[in-house]
């Protein structure tokens, strides 16, 4: 019986993990998982120091209706443990080896989260005969450190101070050091005529750790984006103020819905 217990236990987790992938991108064993099928494919990007799992919540349900791929950049989730300073343009050059590893010829839907939004910035402006819509979700900004600023200038530099070294400190693949460092990114019309959507959070913070998440940086935030997405011909904006900064776990059937309006808008 406790053998019985033990193989059927792991025929579970074979199943549960049986899709996860590893392929060599750049030298690097790279985590991956393809799931579902559809006339559009879904690439899904993680945020910050996240791996794969950033998309828990929503995964299953998205590879229902179409073909979905999320993997880990090097460094983060299970794929490669290194530590590099990248930036924005190396992570979005090794989005695109993955993508040509995996034989994806076919535009895709670029859905990014947090630092992710960084990179799919960049790669739509790199390479954009490779995507055919755009969603930022939660997007981290080059633009963050102007709203600290415009709040309290002396209390903004200590504060973006600290969290560089902190990054630095963390490994966190350098990611503040890339876009609170005010590198300016593609903008439209940098990046094609696409449909693209921008779902921020304006919800307000308890005990505020930075001065980004004060009830005033909040409000600054959402019209921040709001400029942003109305700046594409083709822009949505989706402000909620029932998430933080994890729309896709606190609010996963509104983040489905958009990802499925965003798909109803790409052209034939």
């Amino acid at each position: 019986m406790k053998f019985a217990l033990l193989l059927l236990l792991s025929l579970f987790a074979f199943n549960v993990f049986a899709e996860i992938s590893f392929i060599k991108v750049n030298g690097y064993n790279v985590e991956y998982e393809v799931k579902g099928k559809g006339q559009h494919i879904v690439f899904l990007e993680a945020g910050g120091s996240a791996g794969l799992s950033d998309w828990d919540s929503i995964f299953e349900h998205l590879a229902k209706e179409t073909k979905v791929i999320r993997y880990s950049r090097i460094g983060n989730g299970h794929s490669d443990n290194i530590k590099k300073n990248y930036s924005s343009e190396q992570y979005a050059q090794e989005a695109f080896l993955l993508l040509s590893a995996l034989n994806i010829e076919q535009p895709v839907v670029y859905v990014a989260h947090s630092y992710g939004a960084y990179i799919a910035r960049r790669f739509s402006a790199l390479y954009p005969d490779k995507v055919s819509a755009l969603m930022l979700v939660e997007p981290a900004s080059e633009h963050d450190v102007d709203i600290m600023r415009k709040i309290d200038l002396k209390l903004a530099e200590k504060q973006i101070a600290q969290v560089k070294l902190d990054d630095l400190a963390n490994g966190m693949s350098n990611q503040y050091l890339d876009f609170w460092s005010k590198r300016p990114l593609p903008d439209y019309p940098q990046i094609a005529d696409i449909p693209v959507t921008v779902i921020a959070s304006t919800k307000k913070f308890n005990q505020p750790h930075l001065l980004l998440f004060t009830d005033q940086a909040r409000d600054m935030w959402g019209q921040l984006h709001s400029d942003w997405a109305h700046a594409f011909p083709q822009g949505k904006v989706v402000l909620t103020d029932k998430s933080y900064h994890y729309p896709q776990n606190d609010e996963p059937d509104m983040v489905v819905a958009e990802i499925a309006e965003l798909l109803s808008r790409i052209k034939r």
